[in-house]
């Protein structure tokens, strides 16, 4: 199954779907570029829209615990809904992830129209392992954080929720303006190499590439499932990837960092359910989407 920009169906172009992008910041502004590619109509819904100008992306101020505001959401084929907490704190994630999402659940529930599929953006801290064990869809998510136990709660309520979802579980996103580990990296600091602390990533371009192409499957009429774990195709140890880092910076490691035990977290994201959709990533590893940032973000050093 493959990703049909056009739509076709017997030569014939589909009536323009409708997408509403609930916290449409970066990831968001990514895929409604693609899905206005596409030939859909994008809403994007955020606090403040002064980014979406000229983007093609039609502005919608909201402010999501406004319940006025929510009840004037539009109808629209397909919801995506992928806040971001404003800090990191129980009281935000909780606001942000179970209250939010269940407020937007409450709202289409009880129309006579309701969205085509909502697609709820989860985070692979559900998870919990700590020992590099391999994990997917089918694995229990019980992580013993308040950032993973409340995403595990709004998948919940999207799996019990009257309308048709997907959640779609990213793990580190990284890319544009996420260059965290390249300037720890030019620090001259690594993370140590024993015991293994196994690393997951995702290219923003690939986090906007993925629910494109599940938009696009549900659109041609494919059957989706209700979860899917959305990591490249190289889990590896985050010492070998800073040790990489290092290489193309030429920076020599001077630090080992050295996280408290009790927020290790050691696992390895199983993507084939994703891969057997058709998805092709466009960076299927750390080393393809970091030589993008690297090169982008002016952070390699001049050629002698």
């Amino acid at each position: 199954m493959t990703f049909n920009r056009d739509f076709l169906s017997g030569g014939e172009r589909k009536v323009k779907k409708t997408t509403l992008i609930l916290g449409c910041g970066d990831i968001g502004m990514a895929l409604g570029g693609e899905l206005l590619s596409a030939g859909h109509r994008v809403i994007g819904a955020r606090r403040s829209v002064a980014a979406l100008e000229a983007s093609g992306i039609e502005p919608l101020p909201l402010d999501l615990y406004d319940e006025e505001a929510l009840a004037a959401l539009p109808d629209v084929d397909y919801v995506v809904y992928i806040l971001s907490a404003d800090r990191f704190d129980e009281a935000a994630y909780r606001a942000a992830y179970p209250d939010g999402l269940k407020a937007v659940l409450r709202t289409y529930e009880e129309r006579d129209v309701t969205p085509k599929r909502l697609f709820f953006v989860s985070s692979t801290s559900v998870y919990g392992q700590k020992e590099g064990e391999q994990v997917d869809e089918t694995t229990p998510a019980e992580s013993p954080g308040f950032a993973g136990a409340l995403m595990r709660e709004a998948e919940q309520a999207l799996s019990k929720s009257s309308l048709v979802g997907t959640a779609v579980r990213f793990s580190g996103i990284y890319g544009p303006g996420r260059d965290r580990l390249i300037r720890q990296v030019l620090e001259g600091r690594i993370s140590p190499k024993t015991p293994p602390m196994y690393s997951n990533r995702i290219h923003r371009d690939d986090c906007a590439g993925v629910l494109a192409h599940l938009i696009g499957l549900d659109v041609a009429g494919h059957t989706l499932d209700d979860l899917y774990l959305a990591s490249d195709c190289a889990p590896e140890p985050l010492h070998d990837v800073m040790a990489w880092l290092a290489g193309q910076l030429k920076v020599e490691p001077t630090e080992v960092i050295q996280a408290p035990l009790r927020k290790r977290a050691s696992k390895r994201c199983d993507n084939s359910r994703l891969l057997a959709t058709g998805y092709t990533f466009r960076f299927p590893s750390y080393r393809e989407g970091y030589a993008q940032v690297m090169k982008e973000g002016g952070f390699l050093p001049e050629p002698v």
